[in-house]
């Protein structure tokens, strides 16, 4: 198959193979928050098999990052201290060796961390507001966060995408979609601040990620790619909105924009599903429309059951694989400008080589998910 999806892509000053990204997802398996050798595999096999570039797992960006109760924390792998970033230079050393680029997600979990995990089992979450995380398990309330608390995670992040140029990661993203601590702050849920940091608007609610990007823009370059994640939905509220209409979408967009992204990475539950009413354009359609900027898009690629259904372990209705026809309606779309690059997710989780059988129209011999195969590691 020769078309654009599988041609080379241009961003910034690196290039991409081809279209296809693979999507950051939680593993927990770096022992001791350490990356190691079967990490560095992990990524390369997908790079091997026909993926352009590799947008790691959330990593940690300060030991009160901390981890909410769906996975363990000791697993995650850290993006600060001397012995991680030895380990994330091996990473990055795996992937370039066969061709491919790698951008590390950097995230803080905030309000969603709860009390009794490690590193510091008294120590709760901070967030935005003393608010508990709607829609959750969570029982106690964030702690608020203080200017000097604020101030200081700005310089945590701005350490990480330093350090991150500094061993050879070819840009970064930052990771403020899905209820973490950025989009905790962009939600009137859980920022419920009067200061500078809050605002009865959403784009008022978007300085905290504003200062972060300008501060990491300021010192990792112009050129150097700030990738931005977002959603809609939250964890445990899929059906929430952070923006009600394209207006207000908008008014979201540009402040992040001009504080220094260059590609935005826009997360919806399902790929093909119209973002608004009276047009067909998904949520990365809307961000590149806006912003003019190259857009990720990503939500069950490739996948022929429900995200929650893969999980609580249900049997798909069927055995018919939509990696074909996903390929065919992308296809068009990208060709119509909607977006530019493509997220796989657990598609690549049950087949490294799913692009390379894509392209090569081999789709019957693609691997479908089940969710026993998160267990198993590289």
């Amino acid at each position: 198959m020769n078309n654009n999806i599988f041609q080379p892509f241009s961003l910034n000053s690196i290039q991409l193979n081809n279209r296809f990204v693979m999507a950051p997802m939680t593993r927990s398996k770096a022992p001791n928050n350490i990356p190691n050798e079967n990490t560095a595999l992990y990524y390369q096999k997908r790079v091997q098999g026909g993926v352009g570039l590799i947008i790691t797992e959330g990593t940690y960006i300060n030991p009160f990052s901390g981890e909410n109760s769906f996975t363990n924390p000791k697993n995650v792998p850290n993006f600060f201290g001397e012995e991680a970033l030895i380990g994330w230079k091996k990473v990055v050393e795996a992937v370039h060796k066969v061709g491919g680029k790698i951008f590390p997600q950097l995230w803080h979990v905030g309000g969603v961390r709860q009390p009794g995990l490690y590193p510091e089992p008294t120590w709760s979450g901070f967030g935005p507001s003393a608010v508990t995380h709607p829609h959750t398990n969570i029982k106690e309330p964030a702690k608020e966060m203080t200017l000097k608390d604020i101030e200081n995670t700005i310089h945590d992040y701005v350490k990480c995408a330093v350090s991150a140029k500094a061993i050879g990661f070819d840009g970064i993203e930052l990771h403020g979609a899905h209820g973490y601590l950025i989009d905790q702050f962009f939600w009137e849920k859980t920022n419920l601040r009067t200061d500078i940091y809050g605002g009865k608007l959403l784009k008022e609610r978007t300085h905290f990620a504003c200062e972060i990007i300008k501060s990491i823009r300021k010192n990792v370059g112009p050129d150097y790619p700030i990738c931005f994640r977002f959603s809609q939905w939250k964890l445990g509220d899929y059906k929430a909105k952070l923006a009600n209409s394209p207006k207000e979408l908008e008014s979201f967009l540009l402040p992040l924009l001009n504080a220094g992204v260059n590609i935005f990475h826009a997360s919806s539950r399902n790929i093909f599903d119209p973002e608004f009413e009276n047009s067909h354009l998904n949520l990365a359609g809307w961000t590149k429309k806006m912003t003019g900027m190259p857009t990720i898009t990503v939500g069950s690629v490739g996948l022929n059951q429900d995200f929650i259904d893969s999980f609580l372990g249900k049997t798909a209705a069927s055995n018919d694989y939509r990696a074909k026809s996903n390929i065919e309606e992308l296809q068009k779309r990208l060709l119509e400008g909607e977006f530019d690059l493509i997220a796989l997710g657990r598609a690549l989780i049950a087949d490294p080589n799913w692009v390379n059988k894509a392209n090569n129209n081999n789709f019957d011999e693609i691997i479908s998910f089940n969710k026993t195969m998160l267990e198993v590691y590289p």
